[in-house]
């Protein structure tokens, strides 16, 4: 995969049909991705990680949604991985997500995490937003 740098996050070009954008691990309050460690929330879209600055689930705003719900080829499904526990995901970003038919799942982080990969080697049209755990 190649990388280039743009507004507020990394977007990637796939180079090969097995490349696929994974999260290799998480903990310490950050995640590793692509062999780089990025600390506190991203936003996991197949074509990049976006950070995002909220540390709680409750924090989280539809700005932090923005390339996921502006992409060229919207998720069927976004995850939320809210931390150490389980959290339903605020009202006000659920009711926008149904009202387009985007799904949406909470869980706890490691279970998003583990999810979201499972998805993306399925090649699922699948957007992970991950809440950092310590």
């Amino acid at each position: 995969m190649s990388e280039k740098i743009s507004s507020g996050g990394m977007v990637l070009k796939q180079e090969k049909p097995e490349d696929v954008l994974l999260v290799e691990g998480y903990g310490d309050g950050g995640f590793r991705l692509m062999g780089r460690r990025f600390d506190g929330g991203v936003l996991v879209l197949p074509s990049g990680v976006f950070p995002i600055q909220a540390n709680s689930l409750e924090e989280v705003s539809l700005d932090d949604l923005k390339p996921a719900l502006e992409a060229d080829i919207l998720p069927e499904l976004i995850l939320f991985g809210t931390g150490d526990r389980l959290i339903p995901v605020p009202p006000m970003i659920r009711s926008y997500l149904e009202q387009r038919r985007i799904g949406h799942d909470p869980m706890d982080t490691g279970a998003a995490a583990r999810t979201y990969n499972i998805l993306m080697m399925e090649h699922r049209r699948v957007a992970v937003l991950l809440i950092p755990v310590e």
